[in-house]
């Protein structure tokens, strides 16, 4: 299925798949049965060739020795990185553009670049138990005393958080009236795992969650001015919910073509299981849903790359977020009946993919939550302006 893409997306998407078919795919099952895990000198090369490659470095400035690739040649190999299951694209660290506008030379210098070259990886301490992915509702705070910030508050679902180096920590500053997000070292004293719970998907990267008691850190170590936390994380939002756009687009088409490979290896009643009205109707409503997934993702890519106005840019990437991630998901759920009782087996990478697909339906912002957006600028907006 060929859109129109550049030249240079082009390239970008055929380094990508490469290195997913050749680097990771191979270790699935592996990791599949072990916990997520490989062994380290797999993780260690994968993570090497992906430095190598310039993966950590495509949102990066020019200016700080980036790529500065436009977003559609990173959908591009984001969408060939998603074709691959257990999370073994998350081995390298990817520091995101708006991170240099947020943040002090000192800071850039300290947590930023070493995750391009590597050397440090983070995580978001955001979501909390009540609010969730509502930003605007957290209840934790950060009290100014001193030259220092104390911190208190639970965080929920912090992903990576066992492999990270340091937190991207949101609070509310009530001296401020206002929030901030703060760079928070990894093993700073009051900071506790309350529990790291299991979920569906098996991955090395982990979700605890954190509690922060009397947590002090420098006033150096607050990213920006008042309120200008929920702003980065709102951009923040708008990349990740266009990258689960791109993942998902890769994960269903890799669905897809092992569904069609296997139906049509599968003999029934003397034919191909593909000559089954059934299973072509099933196979027929995947590849067109996600033609218009692609040509969607690939749009909002072009749109943030032109510079249009962050207000639609952000109801796109919600539209993305909802109808991308939804779509894999009933492309997985298709691709497991068509394989039948071997699409339950574990080492399937349709019953991998029908478990890990469904967390994007919840994280970054629910299903329900970018309906909310998307309606929401549809009322204040008008339809000519989303």
């Amino acid at each position: 299925m060929k859109i129109e893409l550049s030249e240079k997306a082009l390239a970008w998407q055929a380094k990508a798949r490469k290195y997913a078919d050749e680097y990771l795919q191979p270790h699935e099952v592996e990791a599949e049965l072990n916990d997520g895990m490989l062994p380290d000198e797999v993780s260690a090369r994968n993570k090497k060739r992906a430095i190598e490659l310039g993966f950590s470095a495509i949102d990066v400035p020019k200016s700080h020795g980036g790529l500065e690739l436009t977003l559609e040649e990173q959908v591009a190999i984001w969408e060939q990185l998603g074709r691959v299951t257990n999370a073994l694209s998350w081995c390298f660290s990817e520091p995101q553009s708006w991170m240099f506008d947020a943040c002090t030379d000192e800071q850039i210098e300290r947590y930023v670049l070493p995750m391009m070259r590597g050397e440090k990886k983070d995580c978001y301490a955001i979501t909390e138990a009540g609010p969730g992915s509502d930003v605007a509702g957290l209840e934790a705070t950060a009290v100014r005393s001193g030259d220092d910030y104390v911190l208190n508050g639970e965080k929920w679902y912090v992903t990576s958080g066992n492999l990270a180096d340091f937190f991207w920590f949101q609070a509310q500053v009530p001296d401020e009236r206002g929030d901030a997000l703060f760079l928070v070292d990894q093993g700073t004293e009051g900071i506790e795992i309350t529990a790291t719970p299991k979920f569906s998907h098996t991955y090395a990267a982990h979700h605890p969650t954190y509690r922060f008691t009397d947590v002090r850190v420098a006033a150096s170590q607050r990213v920006g001015k008042v309120d200008d936390g929920l702003a980065y994380t709102r951009s923040w939002f708008r990349h990740e919910r266009l990258m689960i756009g791109a993942r998902s687009c890769g994960a269903a088409a890799r669905l897809i073509e092992e569904a069609t490979a296997f139906a049509n290896a599968r003999i029934v009643d003397g034919a191909p299981l593909s000559e089954k009205q059934a299973i072509q109707f099933m196979l027929a409503d995947s590849v067109t849903e996600l033609y218009a997934s692609r040509l969607m993702t690939y749009a909002a890519a072009r749109a943030n790359d032109r510079g249009e106005d962050v207000k639609s840019l952000h109801s796109r990437c919600s539209m993305v977020k909802l109808y991308v991630s939804e779509m894999a998901n009933r492309v997985a759920d298709r691709a497991v009946q068509i394989f039948g009782g071997r699409g339950y087996m574990r080492e399937n990478v349709a019953e991998r993919f029908f478990r890990e697909l469904r967390v994007d339906r919840i994280w970054e912002g629910t299903s329900e939550i970018q309906r909310l957006i998307i309606a929401r600028s549809l009322i204040k907006r008008g339809l000519d302006d989303m």
